[in-house]
């Protein structure tokens, strides 16, 4: 899979919306929508996020802040 840096794309064994960072070894590094540690995930594991799904996790992210939950 080729995607650009910085694509959100879809952890589909978690369900987990992330950036795509880029690879990591025979990995795919990811980072969560607003910043934090990156995970890593088998690239056949990965799907591009629809609108909805980073919409979704942009809210969720911004509401948290919001709430003090994370900086």
């Amino acid at each position: 899979m080729t995607l650009p840096i910085g694509t959100y794309v879809v952890d589909t064994r978690t369900g987990r919306v992330g950036r795509f960072m880029g690879p990591a070894g025979p990995f795919v590094a990811l980072r969560p929508v607003g910043g934090g540690r990156e995970w890593e995930c088998e690239p056949d594991e990965v799907r591009p996020a629809t609108a909805a799904e980073r919409i979704s996790a942009a809210t969720a992210y911004v509401n948290a802040r919001s709430r003090g939950e994370v900086t």
